[in-house]
């Protein structure tokens, strides 16, 4: 039996609205129960948005929590250090966990079983390998700079490093999962057990006598990670193992290390530019203020699910039509703008209603933020309003340029950031990363305009692939 949204209106809602909603519904079922390429890109959208909300949940309690446990002061400190943990991390994978994206599909479409036994073995090695390179530099890199580092920083540092190589493999597995479909395998790992496991395993050791501060914290962030990054591996092995029969292996590490390249600085200029508000404010302000400033950040995030739903459902997809099928890859590109902006639009009417008194929970002083939201909101929709560009100009080969435009507004922000943030502290934080968004959104849908020949703006009319 097939769950249909046009058959549980009719027996839910009154009969008047069911009929005005049945067309829309009607839609939406012929997305998620077909069985082409579009409806499995829908069904893992769909997916990957309900693990994003109910991820969105579980985070703003458990920060809520962790700011009352912790105070603002040791809450911010473990937001710096987690947040770089999980951007260095990444970036660690050096774009493997993206390319995979690009590869197994293209060798499982054409049985080059060789092919997608070597990647999906010298992706994990390769990762595990450079992150720990990463982690034992990074290691080095806190030792020797101690005496110009903030000492209440220090150790924590220290501490969140030993957790790196087990990011970088998440991140890895969970591309892996993404490109053969496993929407729940991908997702469920990163963005439920783990937020969970790290509440659950802090509410612990609390209760055990632990200090409630940015150590604790941050010991317990990365058991959480080791245990679920390892049973991720052995859960996604085991699977793959039981789809794919035994055989030779070729290793094409130079052309996957040459494509990945610049997928990495894709990545890592898109973390980067994401992340870099929460970076500078650390830099130049207090603790205090790097905890309000996420606080905020926290309760806009579900706005941002919706794009990263929708691009972790279209990717794959993306790949697949780049291959002759252009009319195929330019209704699909354009119809996920449409399944990124208006859902996004609507979480941000829902936020700005009740972005004060969400903030309010997470203690006092933490609603000061709450004015941020409405600056930071532009930025937000402005990059949903062209859906997800650079998984198109990633997946269709035209890599290197989106690496180049997120190199441009990388700089805009940091640049902004360093002018703006020493004379109006958070409001300058929330502005360079707004006016980067814009130009980020801006740059990239004018790119694949002239690429690919495709409007990846929400209000543009379509224009037929060049």
């Amino acid at each position: 039996m097939r769950l249909s949204a046009a058959t549980t209106a009719e027996r839910l809602l009154p009969q008047r609205l069911a009929l005005r909603a049945r067309p829309l519904l009607g839609r939406i079922d012929a997305v998620l129960s077909g069985a082409d390429a579009r409806g499995e890109a829908g069904r893992m959208s769909v997916i990957a948005f309900v693990v994003r909300i109910v991820s969105a949940v579980i985070a703003f309690a458990s920060q809520v929590l962790m700011a009352r446990w912790m105070g603002s002061f040791e809450y911010g400190i473990m937001v710096l250090v987690w947040t770089t943990m999980i951007i260095v991390g990444g970036l660690s994978c050096l774009g493997f966990h993206a390319s995979v994206v690009r590869f197994i599909p293209e060798y499982r479409q054409h049985s080059r079983l060789a092919e997608l036994r070597g990647v999906l073995v010298s992706s994990r090695l390769f990762v595990l390998t450079i992150s720990s390179v990463f982690a034992l530099v990074g290691g080095l890199g806190v030792w020797l700079s101690s005496g110009w580092i903030e000492s209440y920083y220090v150790v924590p540092f220290v501490l969140g490093i030993t957790c790196l190589p087990m990011v970088a493999l998440s991140d890895l597995l969970q591309g892996i999962a993404r490109a053969h479909s496993w929407a729940l395998s991908a997702l469920l790992p990163t963005y439920i057990v783990r937020p969970l496991l790290i509440l659950a395993l802090m509410a612990l050791m609390l209760a055990t006598g632990f200090a409630p501060d940015a150590r604790t914290g941050i010991l317990a962030a990365i058991a959480a990670t080791y245990a679920t990054s390892i049973g991720q591996l052995l859960g996604l092995t085991r699977r793959i193992d039981a789809g794919l029969p035994r055989g030779p292996t070729t290793i094409r590490f130079g052309h996957w290390f040459a494509v990945s390249l610049p997928i990495f600085l894709v990545e890592s200029f898109f973390f980067l530019l994401t992340n870099a508000d929460v970076l500078m404010v650390g830099f130049y302000l207090k603790p205090d203020d790097v905890g309000i400033y996420f606080a905020t950040v926290k309760t806009l995030a579900l706005v941002h699910f919706v794009y990263f739903a929708v691009k972790a459902g279209a990717a794959t997809r993306y790949a697949e039509f780049t291959h002759g099928e252009p009319e195929k890859l330019a209704a699909f590109a354009r119809e996920t703008v449409s399944w990124t902006f208006w859902p996004s639009l609507a979480m941000a009417a829902a936020v700005l209603t009740l972005g004060e008194p969400m903030l309010s929970l997470f203690g006092p002083g933490f609603a000061a933020g709450y004015p941020l939201l409405f600056l930071l909101v532009l930025g937000v929709v402005a990059r949903a309003a062209v859906g997800p560009c650079e998984s198109l100009l990633t997946m269709s080969g035209n890599q290197n340029i989106c690496a180049a435009v997120y190199a441009i507004a990388l700089v805009l922000n940091i640049g902004l950031n360093i002018v703006l943030i020493p004379q109006f502290e958070l409001w300058g934080a929330a502005a360079s990363t707004t006016l980067a968004m814009v130009f980020e959104a801006a740059a990239l849908s004018f790119t694949v305009r002239r690429r690919l020949g495709i409007a990846m703006v929400i209000f543009l009319p379509a224009r037929r692939p060049a």
